[in-house]
């Protein structure tokens, strides 16, 4: 049975400066059999329902700016699989989670930068699950129990998000050395409540984690994480470390 898995993508120049999270993608990826498909909840895909992408031949959006030219000549023409988005709706919906297809939803940077790192071949279907962002880590939880038997018929599950992610705190000549005291707290507290299995805390983790509102002003980073441990099983840390002073690059591993 696969793994799930949490990723944190990083700035999108992680797709062509992979650092050492690159390398940790590549050896996850090499660990595990071929999937034959993935089904990923990216930070990015904020909205107010429930949706999936059921497109054939999903775009390759760049949704950032101020990036080198080479970053927007990325592509990741990965398949879609409209079979496999028809079943988890139908998955959702037998958990009281009712979902509605999109076909026309492209890969924004949360799924197709580290999925170049670890499927760099872009021949894997891929099935996209939005992150309804309002409603908080307990939904997320939900959503990946709702699709944990996918892990049985050879599907990857990914969240795509960050352990931290304030942006206005990051400082942009910080060697991979340098981390801020108060993101090393924050990540910490989530490992060993991750480690414990303890749920209501992780849930709680806003009146709970120390510097939360300083590591995650908004919540769209850190719920991808509630998506992948709700699908797997016991956790595990398959990469560690920091970029630009606060900027967690974690890689979990569930089951």
């Amino acid at each position: 049975m696969f793994p799930s898995l949490f990723i944190s993508h990083g700035s999108p120049m992680l797709a062509l400066e992979p650092g050492a999270s690159g390398p940790a993608l590549a050896r996850l990826a090499s660990e595990l059999p071929t999937p034959k498909a993935i089904v990923i909840v990216s930070a990015h895909w904020e909205s107010q329902d429930l949706r999936v992408s059921s497109g054939e031949h999903p775009d390759t959006w760049h949704d950032f700016g101020g990036f080198p030219a080479a970053l927007f000549a990325v592509q990741y023409p990965a398949p879609g699989q409209p079979q496999l988005a028809a079943q988890v709706v139908e998955l959702l919906k037998a958990a009281d989670l009712p979902a509605q297809l999109d076909e026309q939803r492209p890969f924004d940077h949360g799924v197709w930068v580290p999925l170049s790192l670890m499927y760099p071949h872009a021949n894997i279907p891929v099935v996209h699950v939005s992150l309804p962002s309002r409603q908080g880590p307990a939904l997320q939880t939900r959503i990946g129990r709702a699709l944990s038997s996918l892990r049985e018929q050879g599907v990857l599950l990914i969240g795509s998000g960050s352990i931290t992610h304030n942006l206005r705190e990051l400082d942009w000549h910080a060697g991979p050395e340098s981390v801020e005291p108060w993101a090393k707290a924050f990540r910490d507290w989530m490992i060993d409540k991750l480690a414990a299995n303890d749920e209501a805390a992780l849930h709680a983790y806003r009146q709970q984690a120390p510097y939360a509102e300083r590591s995650h002003p908004s919540d769209e980073h850190l719920l991808p994480l509630y998506f992948a441990r709700g699908a797997g099983g016991a956790f595990s840390i398959a990469h560690q470390g920091f970029t630009l002073g606060a900027l967690g690059m974690d890689i979990y591993r569930f089951g």
